[in-house]
């Protein structure tokens, strides 16, 4: 190593010690250890203080230097990104404080205020590096005005893509069931693998839940903000319930300012993570929750319950009241009977040959004093026609969004895959140009669905038309996903079903 070299990294060691004190990570009395543990992760054996002369360099490009280096040295095995990203982990672990800290500090701040703690953990967990704050910058967001409202769009990019080379190295791992899943608690300060994420700057805080232990934590790949996870302490599958709905009101009696809702627990109209039970929550509105009911309905026995069907492409049933017990048993007695539910003309099975269909997607939220549960119909069907779901994202749209339509979407946030970034920019390019979009195999998935617009597209406008028809799609996928379509036919079939519940 020259020493034009050596300088270059000894500066990087102070700034990113320098950048742990000023974001609180460690105090002053701890720069010494502080440097001398990232020392150890980059494996020198000496270091020459530094004037931090660039105090505003963001964590990422010095993390980038750093890793650099080691990968210089052979440090970083095969310098993929997910070898990177193992190796930068490691050394903001050595940088964030031990679980009891910071457990104690959320305790400390919750009794201010539950908001108070969770715009620290959130920054905290930014602050560590467990959610990339240079990933989340690039992801692409807009909206999208359809029929029901404002739609978000994202193309996410602030979860890494799969390396050839990290895919490769995986198969060679032994077989591992610790930690068992992405979620279990135990992958707090985990040095991770080719095939599992490094977490040692990793931390989750301790809720209890109807009186169960549950922690919260917060997506490092941030959907939306203050994406957080609320996690059952075991590991234990989803399942919605009774006490599904009662968790759910539950939290949001603790965490007023946040939604929390649950994927459903059938593959397919379920998320990816079924084996253990967990709940997504933010502090964000969805387009669903500011959709309006258009049509009030009632159950037997539950006059102090407010009920309506929303103005949603999904099947919605809005429930509303101010005690959480009531909520719950109304909630239970429509999923029991959403669960044996069969209209065959409206192409609604409970079953097939023994494998069952029908469940629901819940999310609660707050308003004012009132608790306000949705309560999403699903069904995860299959037909030769359909083969991913008939409620599912059809063919046709798979060019845009072809993954589960889980409860990100439900909601009206459309979470798209990031090879999409690439191939809308080129549907532009050679809509502009007029050239074949057929030609391109960046294209070529796009040529029938872009033709529909093609004509309308100059160089000045060809980004917002593409913008806006991507929204249109969505808002179609969402209405293929719905059980009922939104016509005087599936609003019939909706309210045969709620007369059945009784």
């Amino acid at each position: 190593m020259t020493s034009e070299h050596a300088g270059q990294v000894n500066r990087q060691v102070t700034r990113l010690v320098d950048y742990a004190q000023h974001v609180g990570l460690i105090a002053s009395d701890d720069t010494t250890w502080a440097t001398n543990a990232i020392l150890e992760v980059l494996r020198l054996n000496s270091y020459v203080a530094s004037s931090s002369d660039d105090a505003d360099e963001e964590l990422a490009v010095i993390l980038s230097d750093l890793v650099d280096d080691a990968a210089l040295r052979g440090l970083v095995d095969g310098d993929s990104n997910v070898a990177r990203d193992l190796f930068d982990t490691a050394l903001m672990g050595r940088l964030t404080p031990p679980p009891r800290e910071v457990r104690a500090r959320f305790e400390r701040l919750r009794a201010q205020s539950p908001i108070a703690a969770t715009d620290w953990f959130y920054r905290f967990s930014q602050d560590t590096n467990y959610i990339r704050r240079n990933r989340m910058d690039k992801d692409v967001r807009w909206q999208s005005q359809t029929p029901y409202g404002a739609l978000d769009i994202t193309i996410n990019l602030a979860k890494p893509e799969k390396d050839p080379r990290a895919i490769a190295a995986a198969r060679n791992l032994p077989a591992s069931a610790y930690p068992q899943c992405l979620l279990c608690v135990e992958n707090e300060g985990y040095a991770g693998r080719v095939n599992h994420p490094a977490r040692q700057n990793h931390r989750l805080v301790p809720v209890t839940i109807n009186d169960s232990p549950w922690f919260l934590q917060y997506s490092p790949y941030v959907y939306y903000p203050e994406h957080c996870i609320v996690l059952n302490a075991r590991h234990t599958p989803m399942q919605i319930d009774r006490a599904c709905f009662g968790k759910l009101l539950d939290f949001i009696g603790q965490f007023p300012h946040y939604f929390v809702g649950s994927n459903a627990d059938l593959p397919i109209v379920g998320g990816s993570i079924l084996a253990h039970d967990h709940f997504q929550g933010g502090r964000f509105e969805f387009a669903m929750a500011r959709a309006q009911v258009e049509q009030t309905v009632s159950f037997n026995g539950f006059d102090d319950i407010r009920a309506g069907i929303v103005h949603w492409p999904m099947s919605v049933l809005r429930l509303t009241g101010t005690d959480p017990d009531r909520l719950v048993s109304l909630a239970d007695k429509i999923l029991i009977a959403w669960r044996g539910y069969t209209d065959s003309d409206a192409f609604i099975f409970a079953e097939t040959d023994g494998q069952p269909h029908n469940t629901i997607t819940p999310v609660a939220r707050r308003r004012g004093d009132a608790f306000e549960l949705d309560l999403v119909l699903r069904n995860n069907i299959t037909t030769d026609e359909h083969p991913l779901g008939v409620y599912h994202p059809h063919a046709e749209l798979h060019h845009i969004k072809k993954e589960n339509i889980g409860l990100i979407e439900v909601m009206g946030l459309a979470v798209l895959p990031a090879r999409l970034k690439d191939e809308l920019a080129a549907v532009a390019e050679v809509l502009v140009a007029h050239r074949d979009l057929s030609a391109d195999e960046l294209t070529a998935p796009h040529a029938a669905w872009a033709s529909g617009f093609a004509d309308e597209i100059t160089e000045t406008n060809a980004t917002s038309v593409i913008e806006r028809e991507v929204g249109q799609v969505f808002a179609k996928v969402l209405d293929q996903a719905g059980v009922y379509r939104c016509d005087h036919q599936g609003r019939a079939a909706f309210l045969r079903f709620v007369a059945a519940v009784g």
